[in-house]
C-alpha cells in the first residue's frame, strides 16, 4: 500500500509543472517625503533590522514645533474670549428683554410724550444692536478657532512626516544622508514587511484551470499552502503568462530561489 502511495505521488509530481521564484518580503514600501526640509539624522545602524516607534529619519521640524505651540496658545485665548463673550451675550439678552417689556408699557401710555417714547425706542434699538454685535463677535471667534484647529492639524501632520517611523517593518535601505535638503516626493527609504513572505510565479493559460485548488510543492515537499492571489489579465512583461502569488510563513532568509510545483488534489 505504501508503495502505491509513493508511486501515486511520484506520478502526480511527474505531470506537474515546475516554477522557480524568489522568496520576497510580503510588502516592500518606497517611502517618499511629504515635506521639505533639512535632514538632521538617519539611523543607518537600523539597516536590516526591525524598526520600533523611534524615528529612523529626522527632518528639521523646529519651526513647525514652535508654530504649533503658538497656535495652540492662540486657540486657548480664543476659547476664553468665546466664553467671556457668551457671558456678555447672556447678560445683554436679559437686559434687552427688560427694555422690550418697558418699551411696550411706555408706548401705550398717553401721559408720555413722543420725545420720551422715541428716547426709549432708540435705547432699545441700541441694546439690540449690542446683542447682535456680540453674537457676531462670537461667530467670528469660532471661525478663527476652526481655522486654527485646521492649521494645528497640518502642523501635527508635518511634525509626524518629519520624524519618520515604520514600527514592525524592516529597514531595507536609506536613500538620503544627514545634511541633505529634501523636497516633497524626494525618495527617503525603503522598508519591508517580513512578517510573511510571498512567492510569485507566472502561469500558462492551461494552468489557470482550478488553479486555487492545486496542491503546492516547495522544494519537492507537499505543503498546505494554496494560491493566494491570481490575475486573470496577462502580464505585460511575461507575455501570455498570468501572475499568481503564494503567501507563506516568514523564512530565516529572504531572496533565495525556490522550486515550486503545482500538483492535483
Amino acid at each position: 500500500m505504501k508503495i502505491l502511495t509513493i508511486l501515486f505521488l511520484m506520478a502526480t509530481m511527474l505531470f506537474s509543472k515546475v516554477y522557480y521564484s524568489k522568496v520576497e518580503p510580503y510588502e516592500i514600501r518606497d517611502v517618499s517625503s511629504n515635506v521639505s526640509g533639512l535632514v538632521l539624522f538617519t539611523d543607518d545602524n537600523m539597516l536590516g533590522k526591525e524598526l520600533s516607534s523611534k524615528p529612523y529619519i529626522k527632518i528639521d521640524s523646529e519651526l513647525d514645533a514652535q508654530e504649533l505651540k503658538y497656535t495652540e496658545d492662540k486657540l486657548e485665548y480664543l476659547r476664553e474670549m468665546v466664553t467671556e463673550n457668551e457671558t456678555i451675550l447672556s447678560n445683554t439678552e436679559q437686559a434687552l428683554n427688560k427694555k422690550r417689556e418697558n418699551y411696550k408699557r411706555i408706548e401705550a401710555l398717553k401721559i408720555k410724550s413722543v420725545l420720551e417714547k422715541d428716547k426709549e425706542f432708540y435705547d432699545l434699538i441700541t441694546s439690540e444692536n449690542q446683542f447682535l454685535s456680540t453674537q457676531k463677535e462670537i461667530q467670528n471667534l469660532k471661525v478663527q478657532i476652526t481655522d486654527l484647529k485646521l492649521k494645528a492639524a497640518y502642523l501635527r501632520r508635518s511634525l509626524k512626516d518629519k520624524n519618520l517611523t515604520a514600527e514592525g517593518f524592516v529597514l531595507y535601505s536609506i536613500l538620503v544622508k544627514s545634511g541633505q535638503v529634501v523636497g516633497v516626493s524626494t525618495p527617503l527609504a525603503r522598508v519591508a514587511d517580513t512578517s510573511k513572505a510571498i512567492l510569485t510565479i507566472y502561469l500558462d493559460e492551461e494552468d489557470m484551470v482550478d488553479v486555487k485548488k492545486r496542491v503546492i510543492y516547495i522544494e519537492g515537499v507537499k505543503t498546505a499552502y494554496k494560491i493566494s492571489r491570481v490575475s486573470n489579465i496577462a502580464d505585460s512583461k511575461n507575455i501570455s503568462k498570468y501572475m499568481a502569488q503564494i503567501v507563506i510563513k516568514s523564512p530565516e532568509l529572504f531572496s533565495k530561489l525556490v522550486k515550486i510545483e503545482l500538483g492535483n488534489e
